[in-house]
Parts: structure tokens; C-alpha cells; sequence
């Protein structure tokens, strides 16, 4: 089966295209190259993962790669994804995020794609009103990023009621993993491990007591996996591990598995930030056989171990 994964060389995509590959997946990468890294590049190049240079908002660009590769499942995951960033810059959130999924979409009707796959966030859903957070939750962002992610929801909704485009939407929680990209606006996952592999203790905005739900890459590229075979089709579903963890939690875990005497440190809390959040994961675990496998204790085993390597 034929793949296109757009931001096929950012975080997620590049995991997931190495692990359809290994599945037997005919799978092209396609990606501007904006948030990615000489390592991942290199990792995709190793593993023998077809890579093209190209933005989702040149839909002329793409519209040639569809026509030549002809996939027959198209996943989006290209995305610019700081709540943070975001607040700072939100023009180019609503263009990369909503125009990038529309020329996607547009072009996956266009060539007869069998199924589109997008991968949203929860941060659709804004401050909880109830815990844990189910795919009937009120839609209520509170970013630029979510509601930019929102919007991309209808896009894709709406090429299935005007041309019967196949979709699964997944509301992605927190996810981390090896090779996440460190910058100004990375997840705090590897903030912490960056920091704490360093001798320097972790930095917590706010008060620390803020939940999240965190769920490693490879339990995602599954469920994505999952989705490319399922009947259960034209459904939004939550990923996530169906765990709160308190960033006070996560800071003394990555201190202790990394056995070093540290004691975080506290600055104010950042605009768009939500408080609590975790995921009601049964709708996945009832009609796609999710089922997360990584703990969030071995994933930081295995980041702090790949950082000292």
C-alpha cells in the first residue's frame, strides 16, 4: 500500500514513516524541511525513506507529487504545533495549519485518495470541564494552535460530506519520544531531559501541580497504523495514554531515573497554557484495539539513555 506522509521529516512523521516502512508500507515523505534536523533527515536517508523537499501551502507542488506517487492513504501531520509560539505568531498558524490541511485535502480528492488521516490535538478542547476528557468534550480552544487545529478538523469534515473523502481525525495528547526537536517552543519532555543530562535541574512554568496526558511515539505511529486498516472510519479518536501526570511528577522522575541531586525550578506560567488534561482513551481501545505499551518511566529511561550515548 502507498503512504504520503506530509511533514514526513518532523517529529512525528519521520517515526512514523520508518515504522510503516518496516511494516511493508511504500511510504514518501514530504516536508518543508522547517522544523526538522540533519539527524532525522539523515535517519530517513539511512533507512532508505523517499524524502521531498516541499510545503504544503505550494499546492501546485503538490498536486505533481500526487499525481506521480498516487497513494492510496494520505497522513497529515505536517503542522506548526507551540501553543506558545502560536500566541506570538498566530497568522502563521492559521496558514500553516487550516490553508496547509485545505491544499491536502484538496489534492487527496482530487487523486482519489482512499483515506486521509489528520492528526489534531487536544488542545481542541481547551480547559476540561470534565475529566477525563472524552471526544464529546466541548470544543473550546484556548490558542491560536488549537483552534488553527479545530479549524483543520472542519476542513477535513467537510471534503467527506462534499466528496466522500474517507477520514480518521486523531486528537493527539502529549506526545514525546526520541529525536524531538529541541527549540525555544519543544515539548517539556525534552526540555527536561536537555536540561537535566546536562547537570542543570528542570524549569517548571507555574506552580508545577498542571496535568498532562503523555504518550510515547511509538504507541502513536500504532494507532495511526491502526487507522489505516480500520472499518471505523469518519470517527475522531483521542491518543493519549489515559494517565494524568503532574509536571511537579515528571520533574522528580527524570531527576531520579537520571540519579542526580536536583530540585526544579519554578517561573511564571506562560499564556494559552491549560491547567489539567488527560484522556478518556475507550473509544480507541473499543473500535481501533489501541492499547498504549511504552510507560512513561521507560520512556525516560530510554531518552536519558540516548542523550548519554
Amino acid at each position: 500500500m502507498k503512504v504520503l506522509i506530509t511533514g514526513g521529516a518532523g517529529f512525528i512523521g519521520h517515526h512514523l514513516a520508518l515504522y510503516l516502512s518496516s511494516l511493508g508500507y511504500e511510504v514518501l515523505c514530504v516536508d518543508n524541511l522547517s522544523r526538522s534536523s540533519p539527524e532525522v533527515i539523515n535517519t530517513l536517508r539511512r533507512y532508505g525513506i523517499n524524502l521531498i523537499v516541499v510545503d504544503v501551502l505550494d499546492i501546485n507542488s503538490l498536486d505533481v507529487i500526487m499525481s506521480r506517487f498516487k497513494p492510496e492513504v494520505v497522513i497529515h501531520t505536517a503542522a506548526l504545533v507551540s501553543v506558545e509560539e502560536s500566541v506570538k505568531k498566530p497568522e502563521e498558524y492559521f496558514r500553516c495549519n487550516v490553508l496547509g490541511t485545505l491544499n491536502t485535502v484538496r489534492i487527496s480528492t482530487n487523486y482519489g485518495v482512499s483515506r486521509f488521516i489528520y492528526l489534531s490535538s487536544a488542545a481542541v478542547y481547551g480547559d476540561p470541564i470534565k475529566l477525563p476528557v472524552s471526544e464529546e468534550h466541548p470544543l473550546n480552544p484556548k490558542s491560536p494552535y488549537g483552534l488553527s487545529k479545530l479549524l483543520g478538523e472542519e476542513v477535513v469534515k467537510l471534503y467527506y460530506r462534499m466528496y466522500g473523502l474517507e477520514y480518521v481525525i486523531l486528537r493527539l495528547f502529549n506526545v514525546y519520544g526520541p529525536r524531538q526537536f529541541l527549540n525555544p517552543y519543544s515539548g517539556v519532555i525534552t526540555k527536561f531531559i536537555d536540561r537535566v543530562s546536562k547537570g542543570l535541574p528542570p524549569v517548571i512554568y507555574g506552580d508545577g501541580t498542571q496535568t498532562r496526558d503523555f504518550i510515547h511515539v511509538l504507541d502513536v505511529c500504532r494507532v495511526i497504523q491502526l487507522c489505516v486498516s480500520t472499518e471505523k472510519v469518519n470517527e475522531v479518536y483521542n491518543v493519549g495514554s489515559g494517565k494524568p501526570l503532574s509536571i511537579n511528577e515528571l520533574a522528580d522522575l527524570v531527576v531520579r531515573v537520571s540519579g542526580l541531586d536536583l530540585r526544579p525550578t519554578y517561573e511564571s506560567s506562560r499564556p494559552g497554557d491549560i491547567r489539567h488534561s488527560y484522556a478518556d482513551i475507550s473509544k480507541a481501545v473499543k473500535y481501533l484495539g489501541f492499547k498504549p505499551s511504552v510507560s512513561i518511566e521507560e520512556g525516560i529511561k530510554e531518552l536519558l539513555r540516548l542523550k548519554n550515548t
